[in-house]
């Protein structure tokens, strides 16, 4: 959030223009002028009815007024005051504006504005939900709270991105207890006090259980299930970002494909109801390490699945286990909106990868909330797609946030532009687009915006084999094998870029080095 004065008018008095001539519009308005330093100078509307109408003292015009009335008064800034509209519809007025490189600021959501949390004249940046226009969907109420109403449910992972907005949905579900599993004291700390909050702030009847404790130890795991008697389990705990798994790989293989293995066992030995794994579009024919240790996971799941099928069938005690799959979250750590808003204030360089690369976005309350309702119609071993919508290019989204800053894109055709976009070459692993499918095979759901896809897959004995030899690998530090035992499992990974270990190249470096050091003595002639 930012207040309407963080620049300077040139001249005094900066002209500014409303869109929006309702209610919120008139709000506006009216507690603009109590800052000497700004004019309104018209509202815009799409309504016909109020063309040519005098509000406040204030004239209201078309939408295709906008550019000469820029022209004519010199306006440095644009205030969206349509709080009410979906987000497809501020899209297309955002779209609009975007070709004047004039600064949009738009007023606080309509619930916050009638909850008291926000007033109308504190003004934010445009959020990036409205540049990509996805409305949202209402999640289905009985989907929500199928797997967490009145049960026990822990969280993997659950000071993350993804892990702290599961848990913040999984409280308004109500259950028990919520169990927050994270390796990073910090990350606990935070989720724990902010949920704690929540539960005193709106009287919930939950417990919320604050434990530090890694995937990778089956123990702790197994323990900690038995101990709460968890029904269900989101397995959000990962390493995700590409280029840094690429520089580190054993953890990675560790944490991504082992973790998931060993959770998911323990889920088994402690009689879990339900297990969700939160995976990813890069485990679709993935290029990276990243995405071929989320591919071993789904393995694993689909693996230990088909034998939970067999106890299910004779009526025994089960586990039922799914997987979500979807891209890019906007706003997770490590996303390149954060990224490129530094760039832009600090007024340096936007860095893009690739001029053609493009990704899928979706916010991170969404996400949450597909993959908590996705979990509640798995049967076992389901592979769940989530509709991420169109997909974007990263170099238009950069050319969108430097507009709507008020700022041009400098180029070799606009030279004297503001901002410059500079491209630094694809990262280690990096694909220029990302799938969500591996084959053809997808079926719909009672959800619209999640699919359900039957992939091939591993028995598990061949699985087992496979984590067995991989472990063996890890342990040796034997990446040439990792690598291949990768390839080898039905994961479609193909590298893009040689083994990126950083360690095991530092010791590669070391040897080659020693042995160019070694001088061969001379053959003495007798």
């Amino acid at each position: 959030m930012r207040a309407l004065i963080t620049q300077k008018p040139k001249t005094g008095i900066e002209a500014v223009l409303i869109f929006g001539a309702g209610s919120t519009g008139r709000q506006l308005a009216l507690a603009l002028r109590q800052a000497s330093a700004y004019r309104v100078k018209g509202f815009i509307d799409h309504d016909g009815s109020l063309e040519n109408t005098i509000i406040q003292g204030v004239p209201v015009y078309r939408l295709d007024k906008i550019e000469s009335l820029m022209d004519k008064h010199t306006i440095s800034k644009v205030l969206l005051a349509i709080p009410r509209a979906s987000r497809s519809e501020r899209k297309k007025v955002i779209d609009t504006l975007i070709p004047y490189a004039v600064e949009v600021l738009t007023v606080p959501n309509f619930d916050d504005i009638v909850t008291g949390k926000a007033k109308v004249s504190e003004l934010q940046d445009v959020a990036v939900d409205d540049l990509l226009g996805r409305d949202v969907v209402e999640p289905d109420a009985m989907l929500m709270g199928a797997n967490i109403m009145g049960k026990v449910v822990m969280v993997t992972g659950a000071g993350g991105s993804i892990g702290s907005e599961l848990c913040r949905q999984i409280l308004k579900q109500r259950p028990t207890t919520l169990i927050l599993f994270e390796v990073s004291e910090f990350a606990v700390y935070q989720i724990h006090k902010e949920l704690l909050e929540i539960v005193e702030e709106r009287s919930l009847n939950v417990t919320i259980v604050p434990l530090i404790g890694s995937v990778q130890r089956i123990n702790r795991l197994a323990s900690t299930m038995k101990a709460f008697s968890v029904q269900t389990v989101y397995h959000a705990a990962a390493y995700k970002h590409v280029p840094l798994v690429e520089y580190n790989v054993v953890e990675g293989v560790r944490n991504n494909a082992f973790g998931t293995y060993y959770c998911a066992k323990a889920a088994i030995e402690s009689g879990v109801e339900s297990f969700v794994l939160i995976s990813t579009d890069k485990a679709v024919r993935p290029t990276n390490v990243m995405g071929a240790t989320k591919r071993m996971a789904e393995l694993g799941l689909q693996a230990l699945a088909q034998q939970e099928a067999i106890k299910a069938s004779q009526q025994e005690k089960f586990t039922r286990f799914c997987m979500v799959r979807f891209g890019n979250v906007l706003g997770s750590s490590g996303s390149v909106i954060p990224v490129f808003k530094k760039q832009i204030a600090e007024n340096q360089p936007i860095t893009v990868t690739h001029p053609d690369i493009i990704r899928y976005f979706m916010t991170i309350p969404e996400a949450a909330q597909l993959v908590i309702q996705a979990g509640a119609m798995g049967k076992g071993g389901d592979v769940f797609v989530l509709d991420m919508g169109e997909p974007v290019k990263i170099v238009d989204l950069a050319e969108n946030l430097i507009r709507l800053s008020g700022l041009e894109v400098k180029s070799a055709a606009y030279p004297s532009g503001d901002i410059e976009i500079q491209f630094t070459g694809l990262r280690p692993g990096e694909k220029l687009f990302e799938e969500l499918l591996i084959g053809d095979n997808v079926a719909e759901t009672q959800h619209e915006r999640i699919m359900t896809a039957k992939e091939r897959f591993l028995p598990l004995n061949e699985y087992v084999e496979t984590m067995d030899r991989l472990d063996q690998a890890c342990h040796d530090f034997d990446h040439e094998k990792i690598r291949q035992l990768l390839i080898d499992a039905p994961t479609d990974f193909q590298p893009t870029d040689g083994i990126g270990d950083l360690v095991w190249n530092a010791r590669k470096g070391q040897q080659e080095n020693s042995a160019s050091n070694v001088v061969p003595l001379k053959k003495q002639i007798l």
